[in-house]
């Protein structure tokens, strides 16, 4: 520095010492210049302290010699004190040269510059509070010093700052909210910690309301709340539990729907407690302010329901959003935007119109207005439904939610959710393959709605057509029976069904027919609980007339064997098993001989709805007509069942039948032939027992009417009462039914010999 230059009114001796590299002689001159503003500030010559300040930031502080800009620091600082109230007109010229050498690379210069700087803002204190947000910036900069003594003397100067801000009244907060959303970010731990300090001492405060202004911090508390620092993560979430109290209190002050999908961006395991926790907070205290956001909070909330307990806690954080959410659905969403405003477009004459922009993203005092301000994201929801439900990752507890989600949506907005069954409909039924039977029960509550709700009803041309499938999807006629028969096999009254459950009967034995081993394994399960939900009559009769017209004759008559066994043993079947035993009705009849012409694909099981329609000479007459089908492995096996069923309790009253030989001739002659058809067996041991106890009934060797001694065997019907009435409207065409067997039957017979070309096939015809 050029010492002849004129410095005045410094001394060429404060010159001199200002320059000096010792620190005594440097504070001999800080004394100096003190003494010196003194007589200024008496004299009340503000031109000469400017000249004074301005000389010590230019000519020393801002120098290029480092023991310069040393003295300029102490000398700066002396200035100050000695102004004392006085140095609040003089702050930013005293400021910006000590901020200035904040960035110097001598770590001694940046302690000076700390040390300066405190000197100063402890004269000035309130006076300093316009000059907050450059003092912060200085300070927020320091705060990650890899120097010790740096960051020691930047924590004096930073605590005595906050002291000035808590005791003033005066803070802008307004100026200051921006370069704190800025700072936020800062991945530097100290610097963290620093920002996190500065913000609940702010919340602290009570003239201080930064609540108005979490929308704009709490996304980079949530990254502060994910740093590897123990103690940051500490400090973050005594802040957040600072403002979520404040929430609490003051619901109808907080704008949650500027926050609401803050929320959701937040996964990390280090915050996603958190989280949770404060989506669950905002969901029961905004209602429903948060439904356009919904599509949002379930992204993040679903995945969590399927934590293990080492999350047990996020988890259930988790479930109270996800079934909080839930309830804010209600079947006013189900209304179309313009019903709404033709509802509730009366303004009334005492209050002004709304707009948009007057809630301010805050909560709503008025329930009516919220309702009527809110829309439900339903197209986002179903979105994000359907890619959990697609993601083959999904846990098992997540895919039920969103089961039950789309069952909560379908109850409470049909018409709405009719839109998407389509694009939802494919992998409803892809679900029915999954591995959890409770996945699968949930999955048919949601496509049992769907086949029943009234929203789906659609006309021919509608939605439901099925080209993928080789069945036309179609209601079943009136009718279908042949010319002589009396009662057709007409469709029962469905008025519950809609379109849509034909569709569903239709591609549910088409996935039961691509994917066998789900038939083998859930085909029963899920036939049985879809009785249970939808009506047990509607199922069998559709799906008996869908397999009418299957092509696929195996596995007709496969399926036809499930929904016999089905039928027969199950405890959810026990209405309509009544139903067909007497067959009193004319539905009951109706119902019949639809299931007939399907059954007729497996001869046994026909013999066995006969045994259980008590139509027991047609099941005479069907045995009769076995001796002329290729008798196979299969069909032993399907026989020797029947048996075992006729001893269950679902044939008590066909064994009690036995005792009234009479009235039940062709009983006993129907289970003789399916006797004469096992080979020597066990299922052959067990009936040719029963029937040995009904011997004694059947001998009578002195009777010329005799059953067993008549040989016109019509004389011997004709000569006896009939033992059960039935309404003459339900007396059948059984000729017609039995050549509908025969011809079914051939068509089978066919099949068989076109795939088998050879005499070593499976279903090889067995000599007996």
């Amino acid at each position: 520095m050029n010492t002849e230059k004129d410095f005045s009114p410094l001394t060429p001796n404060i010159v001199r010492a200002l320059n000096d590299k010792l620190y005594e002689k440097r504070k001999v001159a800080a004394l100096e210049i003190e003494k010196l503003v003194r007589e200024f500030v008496a004299q009340n010559n503000s031109t000469q302290i400017r000249h004074v300040i301005q000389i010590l930031a230019s000519e020393f502080a801002l120098s290029q010699h480092p023991h310069s800009r040393k003295g300029g620091l102490i000398g700066l600082a002396a200035c100050s004190i000695a102004l004392g109230k006085e140095s609040g007109l003089y702050l930013k010229e005293l400021i910006e040269p000590v901020l200035t050498c904040f960035n110097d690379s001598d770590s001694r210069l940046r302690y000076y510059a700390c040390e300066a700087l405190y000197n100063i803002v402890k004269v000035a204190r309130g006076a300093v509070l316009p000059h907050f947000n450059v003092l912060f910036d200085g300070l927020s900069k320091l705060a990650a010093d890899p120097d010790p003594n740096v960051k020691s003397g930047s924590e004096l100067l930073d605590r005595l700052l906050k002291d000035i801000v808590t005791e003033s009244n005066k803070f802008d907060l307004v100026a200051f909210v921006p370069l704190l959303r800025e700072r936020i970010y800062s991945n530097n731990q100290y610097a963290r910690q620093f920002i996190i300090s500065w913000i609940l001492v702010l919340e602290s405060v009570p003239d201080i309301n930064l609540l108005d202004y979490l929308p704009e911090i709490l996304d980079g508390l949530f990254q502060i709340l994910g740093d590897s620092s123990k103690e940051i993560r500490r400090t973050c979430e005594v802040v957040l539990g600072e403002f979520l109290k404040e929430i609490k209190k003051t619901p109808s002050s907080v704008k949650f729907a500027e926050m609401a999908n803050i929320l959701v961006i937040h996964s990390n395991d280090l915050i996603q407690l958190t989280a949770m926790t404060w989506m669950r907070e905002f969901i029961q205290l905004a209602g429903r302010v948060v439904l356009p956001y919904s599509s949002g909070i379930l992204t993040a909330v679903l995945p969590c329901l399927s934590y293990d307990d080492r999350k047990k806690s996020t988890k259930e954080a988790a479930s109270a959003c996800n079934h909080s959410l839930m309830k804010l659905v209600t079947p006013e969403d189900d209304e179309d935007e313009e019903e709404t405003v033709s509802g509730d477009s009366q303004p009334r004459e005492d209050s002004p119109p709304k707009t948009e922009g007057d809630t301010n993203g805050k909560l709503p005092l008025d329930a009516s207005a919220d309702r009527s301000q809110v829309t439900l994201d339903l197209d986002g929801i179903v979105q994000v439904l359907d890619r959990h439900l697609h993601d083959s990752s999904t846990g098992m507890m997540t895919r039920i939610a969103v089961l039950k989600w789309l069952y909560h949506l379908y109850i409470k907005t049909p018409r709405k959710m009719f839109r998407h069954t389509d694009s939802l409909f494919p992998m409803l039924l892809k679900t029915l393959s999954d591995e959890s039977d409770e996945v699968i029960l949930k999955d048919l509550e949601v496509l049992a709605e769907i086949a029943s709700s009234p929203a789906g009803q659609t006309d021919s041309s509608g939605s439901c057509d099925n080209s993928d499938s080789k069945l036309e999807l179609q209601v079943p006629e009136g009718a279908k029976a042949g010319p002589q028969t009396v009662v057709g096999d007409s469709s029962p009254s469905t008025p519950s069904m809609n379109s849509y459950f034909y569709k569903f009967m239709i591609n549910l034995l088409k996935r039961f027919s691509l994917e066998r081993k789900l038939l083998e394994n859930r085909g029963a399960f899920i036939i049985r609980q879809l009785c249970l939900l939808l009506h047990a009559e509607n199922i069998f009769h559709s799906m008996a007339d869908i397999l009418l017209k299957e092509e696929d004759l195996k596995f007709a008559s496969t399926m036809v064997q499930t929904l016999n066994t089905i039928l027969l043993t199950s405890a959810e079947l026990f209405q309509l098993r009544n139903q067909l035993k007497d067959l009193r009705t004319q539905e009951s009849c109706a119902l019949f001989c639809c299931l007939y012409r399907s059954w007729c694909h497996n001869p046994v099981a026909t013999v066995s709805l006969c045994f259980l329609t008590q139509n027991y000479r047609h099941a005479y007459d069907l045995i009769q007509k076995f001796g002329d089908l290729e008798v196979t492995v299969d069909f032993l096996m399907e026989v020797d069942k029947l048996v075992q069923l006729i001893e269950s309790p679902i044939f008590t009253y066909l064994r009690l039948q036995l005792l009234d030989v009479e009235n039940n001739p062709y009983l006993i002659k129907a289970l003789y032939g399916l006797l004469m058809l096992l080979p020597q067996s066990q299922a052959f041991q067990l009936l040719s027992h029963r029937l040995q106890l009904n011997i004694v009934l059947l001998w009578c060797a002195h009777c010329p009417q005799c059953f067993l001694c008549c040989r016109d065997e019509s004389k011997y019907i004709e000569s006896k009462p009939v033992g059960t009435k039935r309404p003459a409207y339900t007396h059948m065409d059984y000729n017609d039914l039995l050549q509908h067997f025969d011809r079914v039957q051939s068509k089978h017979l066919e099949v068989r010999h076109q795939r088998s070309g050879r005499a070593d096939h499976p279903d090889r015809k067995l000599v007996l």
